[in-house]
């Protein structure tokens, strides 16, 4: 049950399980939940999120965005509020299933953000260890149900969403990603009065320029030298608040090529100029 302050928090869950269907088995099961039922044929629409992970098996996944996808272990499939879909197990293999229903302000918030689409709702490789012990802890707290439990399950089906983006995002590169941006970042920080030179550090990893830029920005969002600015930038806001240098100095300091360009560069990230940001900053010690 979902209480009204449940719903406030932003983010709950509106049911979980697991099921093992057998070959030839009818799909759904009779104990499937009665307010989620559908058939292959008819399909459904929900009014909210859902997770749906195989583990065994294999079947196929049709929606309105998508068609017919053919579905098997380790696939992820996400069920949209609003969008038609239907999906069975095949009757020669059967399939195993864990799923997380979900609603909630924060939750839309994937979708409208464009985290996740409804055009691409399958999601493979996902028979991780990080994905099966979040399902895992939300199956003990709802067996349990400690004192604000939905408030706990919020935040592990959050990391769990998490965990299926990067997924989605990184596919079996993840590990790759997160050695070429570590890698970098530290490079970034070394140098962070001077220079830096992305174009090497590509080629001392051993891939393209225009391959590095876009897996960088994959991890994080930006491209290498608009996150060297940033660090730049958040150097210098430490310099202004801490130090009475000035503003030529600390440009100077920060390899900049010039007092105006980083005044101007300051000010484009902040909203604020250098000095004003000092004197703001003053104010609020």
């Amino acid at each position: 049950m979902v209480f009204e302050k449940d719903k406030a928090w932003g983010f709950y869950i509106n049911n979980l399980g697991r099921t093992v269907i057998k070959k030839h088995q009818q799909y759904p099961p009779r104990d499937h939940p009665d307010n989620y039922v559908f058939t292959w044929e008819k399909g459904r629409v929900l009014n909210e999120f859902h997770v749906v992970l195989i583990t065994k098996g294999k079947g196929v996944f049709e929606s309105k965005a998508t068609g017919k996808i053919k579905i098997s272990d380790g696939d992820v499939f996400l069920l949209f509020p609003g969008v038609w879909h239907s999906y069975k197990p095949s009757k020669k293999t059967g399939w195993t299933e864990r799923w997380v229903g979900f609603s909630g302000t924060i939750a839309n918030q994937f979708l409208a953000n464009g985290f996740f689409s409804a055009d691409t709702p399958v999601i493979s490789k996902c028979h991780k260890t990080a994905v099966l012990n979040h399902f895992n802890a939300l199956f003990k707290l709802f067996d349990e149900e400690p004192f604000g439990f939905q408030r706990l399950a919020s935040g592990i089906c959050i990391q769990l969403m998490g965990e299926l983006h990067n997924i989605q995002q990184g596919g079996n590169n993840i590990q790759n990603l997160n050695s070429i941006v570590l890698h970098t970042k530290k490079l970034m920080y070394e140098h962070i009065t001077s220079s830096i030179d992305l174009a090497k550090i590509a080629s001392d990893l051993g891939v393209s320029y225009s391959k590095f830029r876009l897996d960088f920005k994959k991890q994080t969002g930006v491209s290498p030298l608009q996150y060297f600015l940033f660090l730049k930038i958040e150097k210098s806001k430490e310099l202004l608040i801490q130090t009475d240098k000035t503003q030529k100095e600390i440009a100077f300091e920060l390899g900049f090529e010039s007092d105006y360009y980083f005044n101007r560069l300051f000010k484009r990230k902040t909203g604020l100029a250098p000095g004003q940001f000092r004197n703001s900053s003053k104010n609020h010690l």
